[in-house]
């Protein structure tokens, strides 16, 4: 490659990663995951914790869950069984995920609880994977569009976890506490985040 198509190349991956991060947000404009976000964004450290190990899962799975499905499952035929063997994939990731907080982080660990080993079962995680299929991507533009959308699913359960922990302090009727204002602050960043559709499309 020459420097000009290098510099390209690299500009085509960043435009990929701020597509799925920020136009094409997995939790905010899908509403993947929510299930996570709602247990979970109680406090910004627990987010962040989360968000991160969200990231690694969703960049390492997807590009793992590309080579999976171009090398192996589409040669045989075997397409119909993409389902099934993403799954496994992530559940693996999830699994080294789950051993190394456990041994570095017992206290991220405890704080996470069910939610950790429930990224398995995420469906953000498996989105991502299967809405690759839909793209004409390569493997470097698949890790990009992963962990894209693993950062933009990071970056909007960290916002949320730090909107909730300053509501907390505010009186609130009985009928929006808990899951009701976290809901109601989820549909405005929504609503926030759809201004930045057809910004960039790739």
């Amino acid at each position: 490659m020459t420097p000009a198509n290098d510099i390209g190349f690299l500009a085509s991956l960043a435009l990929i990663f701020t597509s799925a991060a920020f136009t094409d947000n997995i939790l905010l404009a899908r509403f993947l995951g929510m299930c996570s976000c709602l247990g979970v964004s109680k406090k910004v450290d627990t987010s962040i914790g989360l968000g991160l190990a969200v990231i690694f899962v969703t960049a390492s799975t997807s590009a793992i869950n590309f080579l999976v499905y171009k090398y192996l499952l589409s040669p045989l035929g075997l397409g119909y069984l993409r389902l099934i063997t993403f799954i496994v994939v992530i559940a693996a990731f999830v699994q080294l995920v789950e051993m190394v907080i456990e041994r570095y982080s017992p206290f991220l660990y405890n704080s996470l609880g069910i939610f950790l080993p429930l990224i398995t079962v995420n469906c953000a995680i498996l989105g991502i994977s299967l809405f690759m299929l839909n793209k004409p991507y390569g493997f470097a533009q698949t890790f990009a569009f992963g962990a894209g959308g693993g950062f933009g699913w990071f970056l909007a359960i960290t916002l949320i976890g730090g909107i909730r922990e300053k509501v907390k302090e505010s009186a609130l009727p009985a009928g929006l506490e808990g899951p009701g204002i976290t809901l109601v602050i989820i549909g405005i960043m929504s609503l926030a985040f759809v201004g930045f559709s057809g910004m960039v499309k790739i």
